[in-house]
């Protein structure tokens, strides 16, 4: 960035992204009401381009072309040039996604999309080298001026495939079932499994996201059909996810994905929407298993998030870059001779645990820490008397690096605060407490709802995003989806009863503004006069899909209130999304954990008395993922708790489908009747 140069109205932004481009000669403009309107003042088309700040490609092509004099000449001369945020505006980023992937062209950031006056797309791409990129501007600048019709009747037919509803697109009003079953579950396993990568797990495609939501539900099919292979598949994919490079073994996090299928080179930038849900994931994996591996994972992964991404009133940053001092990954590599001058005499046991190479193992002569075998098998190689000796010592390497990189330049930094990641985030941490019993990731989960609450809701109005203790931009669908279920998810860890009504509270108004009740999905923004389309979000991708964590919300929300409306809803929506779980649930993945969670038993545990959190915590040490828990000490008006409290008492209620065992004293009797209401299903 060079700031000798005067800025452009970027300057002004909150965004770490736009700000990056504040001082490009291309003249930059926001979108807002004053940049629309010059546009069809002066009859321009529209440049939309769109990135984020940690995006590798993005800073490519800001340096080869938004920086250079004479392609910002042609820009500014022909068109409005519009800087967008994905993070902030997911909702214009979803709109000109989806045109460009219908155009033929494969979707990604940065996304650079033409835009007549009236905001309906013509043209538009990812990744253009200057030479490409200043031909197709004055052949647009051209096309403009000479077949401006052609190209309106172009844009209206792609604006007309954005405006189609999702659920004719897609078909999701037929293959309805009322009645969720276990053998449909079973043909979802069998579907996906053909797809797994039995060498270095996960599925078999490169690059290789986490992709966290379809190992979620594979725990949880595991665990539930007792599927051996199953298990085995979810063990080697968090293996072989945190033996990778994709995994920052020194201090932990993991990248948001490795470019190739062995989770060896990650592109480096490390993202709070990944981190969260991640935890989520080796949180279940360490309860189901009890593998000690996962447990050192979470706990590593928690105190990253507390030393790099938190904000001093409680909140989360957004990512760290991939690139510092210009390079991908610098951070966060090696060379051979660095390392050995550092770690000294063990330095050769070092390369072979990571497989380190004098002329290095990636690009730039530079190493990246990738290991391929475990800690058991390397004690034996190495001639360490235990595993534990070894994780002793490498520990102590660990602490050797941590120093040494703190000498680097570090990546930058995003530090907008976005809603809806940090709830995702709250729930993984919420996740990590129940399973593993860290009080930090309790307290660093209820200080992060706390700045939600505090500083980014208005009665029941959320806000998007926060910096500069100004919370702007109002919430999309996810950012109450996800919020409401952190409430859930940190109500089941401390049982703050607010919590549940404050989750009532947002459920009522997302009903009230996203829901449509002609196809019974949410759409992901409000009504908006700005856009050309409003859209409904359907798929899980690398964060589940907005619509499938309502349902998910409404399902649990429902139990824990007895609120049948609720559960109609949810119950609706998974319905109609059968044939697209038949199809493929790998894009599904979420709506899947509901559907099995539908198709199988559903257990409602009350706990009331005043040792009723220390049965909590018993109870948490045991994998039970198809669960809902009410607990106080003292008498409650929750449905589920309501008239139970007997003083000097502490009871365990087992319920299934509005009917209770009788209470019992011990989590060992609950257990029993929980296998009870379970086998008999």
């Amino acid at each position: 960035m060079n700031t000798s140069k005067p800025a452009n109205k970027l300057i002004s932004s909150a965004s770490p992204y736009l700000l990056q481009h504040a001082y490009n000669p291309v003249q930059w403009q926001e979108w807002n009401a004053d940049s629309l309107a010059e546009a069809k003042e002066y009859n321009k088309p529209i440049i939309v381009s769109i990135g984020y700040s940690a995006c590798h490609w993005c800073h490519v092509m800001e340096r080869e072309c938004f920086e250079n004099e004479a392609i910002a000449e042609i820009m500014n001369k022909h068109f409005i040039c519009i800087k967008i945020d994905r993070e902030e505006r997911p909702d214009i980023d979803a709109i000109y996604m989806e045109a460009v992937q219908a155009m033929g062209i494969n979707g990604g950031w940065p996304l650079n999309v033409f835009l007549m006056p009236n905001l309906k797309p013509f043209y538009g791409g990812t990744y253009f080298p200057p030479a490409k990129w200043t031909a197709l501007l004055e052949n647009i600048a051209n096309a403009f001026v000479e077949h401006e019709h052609e190209l309106l009747q172009s844009a209206d037919e792609f604006a007309a495939h954005i405006n189609r509803s999702e659920i004719e697109r897609f078909r999701l009003k037929e293959g309805l079932e009322s009645n969720p079953k276990t053998d449909s579950v079973e043909k979802h396993y069998a579907q996906l499994s053909k797809a797994f990568d039995t060498t270095w797990g996960g599925l078999q495609r490169a690059p290789k996201f986490p992709l966290p939501s379809i190992w979620i539900w594979l725990a949880q099919y595991a665990h539930t059909f007792k599927d051996a292979d199953a298990l085995q598949h979810l063990t080697l994919t968090l293996d072989k996810m945190s033996m990778g490079g994709l995994y920052d073994c020194v201090v932990g996090g993991f990248s948001r994905y490795s470019v190739d299928g062995e989770w060896f080179a990650p592109h480096f930038e490390k993202m709070l929407y990944d981190n969260g849900q991640i935890l989520t994931l080796y949180s279940e994996a360490y309860a189901l298993t009890k593998k000690s591996d996962y447990k050192v994972v979470i706990n590593q992964t928690i105190q990253w998030l507390s030393d790099e991404l938190l904000h001093a009133k409680g909140g989360f940053y957004s990512a760290l870059d991939a690139d510092s001092e210009g390079i991908e990954g610098k951070f966060y590599t090696y060379t051979y001779s660095e390392l050995k001058a550092i770690l000294g005499s063990g330095f050769l046991d070092f390369c072979t645990i990571y497989n380190i190479k004098e002329e290095g193992n990636w690009e730039h002569e530079v190493n990246i820490l990738f290991r391929t075998s475990s800690w058991e098998l390397l004690a034996v190689q190495l001639g360490y008397d235990s595993k534990e000796e070894l994780l002793t010592t490498n520990n102590g390497w660990m602490q050797i690096l941590k120093q040494y990189r703190e000498e680097r330049i570090r990546p930058g930094l995003d530090d907008k605060i976005l809603v809806s990641w940090n709830a995702l985030t709250i729930s993984g941490l919420a996740s990590a407490y129940k399973a593993s019993g860290n009080e930090q990731a309790l307290s660093l989960a209820e200080k992060a709802l706390d700045f939600i609450l505090d500083n980014c809701l208005d009665g029941s109005e959320l806000f998007h995003a926060w910096k500069n203790d100004k919370a702007y931009q109002a919430a999309f669908l996810d950012d109450y989806a996800t919020v409401i279920q952190a409430l859930i998810n940190l109500y089941q860890c401390n049982f703050n009863e607010g919590y549940l009504y404050t989750a009532e509270a947002l459920t009522n108004h997302v009903i009230e503004n996203f829901y449509d009740q002609a196809e019974g999905f949410f759409y992901f923004a409000q009504a908006n006069k700005e856009l050309i389309a409003r859209k409904k979000e359907i798929f899980d991708n690398v964060i589940p899909a907005s619509n499938s964590i309502m349902a998910h919300n409404l399902y649990w929300l429902g139990l824990l209130l007895e609120k049948e409306s609720f559960i109609e809803i949810s119950t609706s929506m998974v319905g109609k999304v059968t044939n697209a779980l038949q199809a493929d649930i790998s894009f599904m993945s979420n709506w899947a954990q509901l559907y099995q969670a539908l198709a199988t038993t559903t257990v409602e545990i009350a706990i009331i008395g005043e040792n009723a959190m220390d049965l909590v915590k018993e109870f948490d040490k045991h994998y039970i993922p198809n669960k809902v828990v009410c607990a106080s000490t003292s008498s409650s008006n929750l449905p589920l708790l309501a008239q139970r409290y007997v003083e000097n008492q502490t009871l365990i209620y087992v319920c299934y489908n509005k009917t209770c065992q009788k209470p019992v004293h011990t989590v060992a009797e609950a257990l029993a009747d929980i296998n009870n209401l379970i086998n008999q299903r």
